[in-house]
């Protein structure tokens, strides 16, 4: 298997997560500012030029790569980086780069609070933002992301305003840009009943809490919550609670030497022989299988 996807943190604790969870990469503290902004050269080089594989459980990643190369790894995926390019990483994918030396660019670091103050369900772009993406520069982005790194080094009256206006609109930008390369109707996903859906199955999906008990929570029957998933996704409330389970698990499979048995009860399932089994219906490949083959092609 490729050294950057072996396991990073190993602990028989089960309060902490077995997947390093980073604020910026390396650091722990709390994101002090209402965003943060930095060269792609100033922490990459300090780390010689390779972020190992690491996620942020409250914060958004937009990368603005204007010059160089590299590989981007998105929850498993590899991509190549062709500058002028755009990385989207929402919170919670995890994602490692491997830059060539010397690369161009910025990375400008979204609080997720304040993503969820901005954007308003009916918009659109919560849904495009949501999906990890490496794309071709949209026009006009490179020199946002510049103007907020140029601000975000300005002490000056009124600071905080304009960091909140230009990081809104390079997210609309970026927004933009993945959903036109989706081909799909940023409208669809909107419903504000369907996004706390989300938000729920996000908070609780370790929990293994039956759709009855979701649809509970947000007082609606569950033929009505799996209307409102099928229109937004065309799937039912159900797959979507089991595929967030199992992209879980395939992030510890890759990410992490946790055994399947330990990833089963770490995802909430009390029989890992079930889990074998959820994972190899939803996948086509059971956990060991799964490992193997990722191992072979790396």
């Amino acid at each position: 298997m490729d050294p950057t996807r072996q396991f990073l943190y190993i602990s028989h604790m089960p309060s902490q997560p077995p997947i390093d969870t980073y604020n910026l990469f390396g650091e722990t503290a709390e994101l002090a500012d209402v965003l943060h902004a930095e060269t792609i050269r100033a922490r990459s080089e300090m780390y010689d030029w390779q972020l190992r594989p690491h996620r942020h459980a409250r914060l958004h990643q937009i990368l603005v790569l204007t010059g160089g190369a590299g590989e981007a790894d998105l929850d498993g995926n590899s991509h190549t980086l062709s500058p002028p390019c755009l990385i989207n990483v929402p919170r919670g994918v995890v994602h490692g780069f491997r830059f060539g030396n010397g690369t161009g660019g910025w990375v400008i670091t979204l609080a997720s609070d304040l993503l969820d103050h901005s954007l308003a369900p009916g918009e659109g772009l919560r849904a495009a933002l949501d999906l990890p993406a490496v794309q071709p520069l949209p026009e006009g982005l490179q020199s946002l992301a510049a103007r907020l790194f140029r601000e975000y080094g300005n002490k000056g009256f009124g600071r905080a305003q304009m960091l909140r206006g230009l990081a809104l609109s390079v997210t609309a930008l970026a927004a933009r840009a993945i959903a036109a390369a989706q081909g799909e109707d940023p409208q669809a996903r909107t419903s504000p009943l369907f996004a706390r859906f989300e938000a729920l199955v996000e908070r609780d999906f370790r929990l293994r809490r039956p759709l009855a008990d979701y649809a509970g929570a947000l007082a609606v029957s569950a033929t009505h919550l799996n209307r409102i998933a099928h229109q937004a996704t065309g799937q039912p409330a159900s797959a979507l609670i089991r595929a967030r389970v199992l992209r879980e698990a395939r992030r510890l499979l890759i990410y992490t030497n946790l055994t399947a048995a330990q990833i089963a009860y770490e995802l909430g399932f009390t029989d890992p022989a079930h889990f074998s089994r959820v994972f190899a219906k939803g996948t086509g490949l059971p956990p060991r299988k799964f490992r193997q083959q990722l191992a072979g092609s790396g």
